[in-house]
């Protein structure tokens, strides 16, 4: 038998707040590279140092993150979120962070925000009074597309000649972006419209409202329809006006 072993670890980061005016004795030579990946939530940890090597009290400041592409665009800003250790916060580059970031190299800075009159304090992160730091952007652990839906069930409203698919999660925690959707129709002899509809309801319920987002008429189309849209819902569903049983294959959603 083989033994693979894995670790759950912070992604700590020392950095060093000027606040008195004297960085001597604590010379972080340089900091390391934080790796990011994308498709998944990376939670960061900052401590913050002054120049005995010793926590600097946050009770008045807000940490404040920025990040930079590699053609100087901000990509990511974020307030931190102070912990209950003194001189840590945190900051959660989500999924949707990096969602339309290719991988690359990003560039970040940490100041620190005085509550009372909003003066900042840079933080530095080696001894020559550097203020950026390197984060590797990776889609590495994660590679691949995004997850496909499959729609083939439809439900008759009652007597109306109106058809309704079941609802399918619109992922609105990942698309804060573009919010772009595609949606790939197949028929075979299909005739009639067929309409994209969208909620923000937490949950579905016989109650949900619906709001329609963008429809489409089909003749007896053979070959796959596409349908691009953007937004941000938190549930999709479909809406035919002819029967989709024998004409309407399959839908495929990718948010």
């Amino acid at each position: 038998m083989q033994k693979t072993y894995i670790y759950l670890a912070k992604n700590k980061i020392t950095i060093v707040a000027d606040l008195d005016g004297t960085i001597t004795e604590y010379r972080p030579v340089y900091q390391r590279t934080i790796q990011a990946y994308k498709g998944i939530d990376n939670l960061l940890h900052f401590d913050v140092k002054n120049h005995d090597q010793k926590n600097v009290s946050l009770t008045a400041y807000t940490p404040h993150f920025v990040a930079f592409d590699e053609n100087k665009n901000l990509v990511i800003e974020k307030d931190g979120t102070k912990t209950d250790n003194k001189g840590e916060f945190t900051i959660n580059i989500s999924e949707n962070d990096l969602l339309n970031i290719k991988d690359q190299y990003l560039s970040y800075s940490v100041y620190l925000v005085k509550d009372s009159d909003l003066t900042k304090t840079l933080t530095y992160s080696d001894d020559h009074f550097g203020a950026s730091g390197t984060i590797f952007v990776s889609g590495q652990a994660l590679p691949g597309p995004q997850k496909t839906y499959s729609v083939t069930t439809f439900i008759q409203d009652g007597q109306n000649e109106i058809w309704y698919s079941e609802a399918i999660d619109a992922q609105p925690a990942i698309n804060g972006n573009s919010a772009l959707h595609t949606a790939a129709i197949y028929t075979d002899g299909y005739v009639g419209d067929i309409t994209i509809q969208g909620t923000l309801d937490n949950q579905v319920t016989q109650g949900t409202v619906w709001a329609d987002i963008a429809t489409t008429s089909l003749n007896n189309e053979t070959q796959p329809v596409p349908i691009n849209f953007n937004g941000v819902f938190s549930y999709l569903r479909f809406e035919t006006t002819a029967s989709p049983t024998d004409t309407v294959s399959q839908i495929l959603v990718r948010n």
